[in-house]
């Protein structure tokens, strides 16, 4: 039976739910709900019109209702009168299929049919920038490498702290908050779990940096490229699919400690990397991060080819430990469920094709891939990644050709709008279209 939200309400004394989804563009939209509504809301849902979001949808279209789940609910820490929920849209009595939350769903009922649950967690980075996004906001944070360095984490402590707090309270999980490979960047981690709760954590995850960002005078940015000379954002998630309490992906006999059911998962990950690359890097502004040059700190920590290895952070995917890997393609601006909805898409098609990965390559890729002129290279544009997802086959038949054109239709019309304007040329300055369009992503 459905959790009673305004029951919780009265519990919590919560006055207010944010009933939100997530739109195509990975904007987070809500409506406000006092809790004498709260009833009705989880029941028939609160009204949205699809055309006002990034959803393939014109001003004719019947209204679409946000069903909250209830199982997402999160009581705002910085301010309890508040419970943010995330929802799925529905449209004349069916779920919106070309919805994020919707999509992700569909993946993980194709696993479940399987007896299987896929876990995952992230590593989201952020900059702290000026309010104007023009420069970070430490003035004393000047070092080429940063990395670690303690004492620009820590001139951050109330806002880290106030962030890690939350978290705590909220049951995340929280292990570790550290300055990141560039000026101004940090990242924070919380615990792995269901794909579905880290999609909805990770949402969540990014309007609470961003709102506590304001609250000390600063604001929060996961843009892939905010600066040309320093390290971007990434969000490198790390994959496992479990039976029960049994990781299926873990071999001890094997010397990177994956199972067969792994290396086929890994196979349909590598066999779509390029297509994907268009959910993993949806901005113009994403492809100054991966195929880049080094940066300030002597390496841009992002992929250019498409490869595995072991402990090796120059390679497209990294296994770490035994019973997981680390998918490092992904950057800040990529939707939370899409992200996770398209891993578990490609890995759904190495299981069923029973898709073989290759060899792992041991090299400094970074130092050494002029040695390798066969290994696939990802997309250098986003123009490229989309016409990659078009014509694959593949990923069309996971999420309906009709919802991949949707998305590829809305984004070709963004870089439209960007050309009119702009060229993209990685050799010069980050773009004013890129920064207005990219830095509240």
């Amino acid at each position: 039976m459905s959790k009673n939200l305004f029951k919780i309400a009265k519990e919590k004394k919560i006055k207010y739910f944010l009933i939100s989804f997530v739109d195509l563009f990975g904007v987070l939209r809500s409506k406000l709900v006092p809790t004498r509504a709260i009833k009705e809301m989880q029941e028939a849902g609160a009204g949205f019109a699809g055309f006002a979001a990034w959803l393939d949808m014109s001003p004719a279209d019947s209204d679409m209702f946000g069903i909250p789940d209830p199982d997402s609910l999160i009581q705002l820490p910085w301010n309890k009168e508040v419970g943010w929920l995330a929802s799925d849209l529905w449209m004349n009595g069916k779920p919106v299929e070309a919805s994020p939350r919707v999509m992700l769903k569909n993946q993980i009922k194709k696993l479940k049919k399987k007896g299987l649950q896929m876990k995952s967690g992230v590593e989201c980075e952020y900059f702290l920038i000026s309010t104007d996004g023009n420069s970070i906001a430490d003035p004393r944070d000047t070092q080429s490498k940063p990395c670690y360095d303690q004492s620009a984490l820590m001139r951050r402590y109330d806002l880290i702290k106030e962030i890690c707090d939350c978290m705590i309270e909220m049951g995340w999980g929280p292990y570790q908050n550290d300055h990141e490979d560039a000026n101004g960047q940090f990242e924070m981690n919380w615990d792995y779990d269901d794909c579905l709760v880290t999609a909805d954590r990770h949402t969540f995850f990014k309007f609470m940096v961003k709102t506590i960002a304001e609250k000390h005078g600063l604001r929060a940015t996961f843009m892939p490229k905010p600066f040309e000379n320093l390290t971007g954002n990434g969000c490198h998630a790390h994959i496992s699919v479990w039976d029960g309490k049994k990781n299926k992906f873990l071999d001890k006999s094997n010397n990177l400690g994956l199972s067969k059911m792994a290396y086929n998962f890994l196979g349909g990950v590598i066999k779509n990397a390029s297509s994907l690359s268009a959910f993993f890097n949806p901005t113009i502004n994403s492809y100054r991060r991966i195929n880049a040059p080094p940066t300030k700190s002597g390496a841009s920590w992002s992929p250019s080819s498409i490869s595995y290895t072991g402990n090796n952070r120059t390679h497209m995917i990294r296994i770490p430990d035994p019973g997981r890997f680390e998918l490092r393609l992904m950057d800040g601006s990529a939707n939370p469920y899409l992200l996770q909805a398209s891993v578990l898409a490609a890995g759904l098609d190495g299981l069923k094709n029973k898709i073989e990965p290759g060899k792992p390559l041991n090299c400094n890729m970074y130092e050494d891939h002029e040695k390798y002129p066969n290994l696939p290279k990802l997309p250098d544009e986003l123009s490229q990644s989309l016409e990659e997802l078009k014509n694959n086959k593949d990923m069309n038949d996971a999420f309906g050709q009709e919802t991949i054109n949707s998305y590829i239709k809305l984004r070709n019309s963004e870089i439209k709008e960007f050309k009119q304007k702009e060229n993209f040329d990685k050799t010069k300055a980050i773009t004013r279209w890129e920064r207005d369009n990219t830095l509240d992503c």
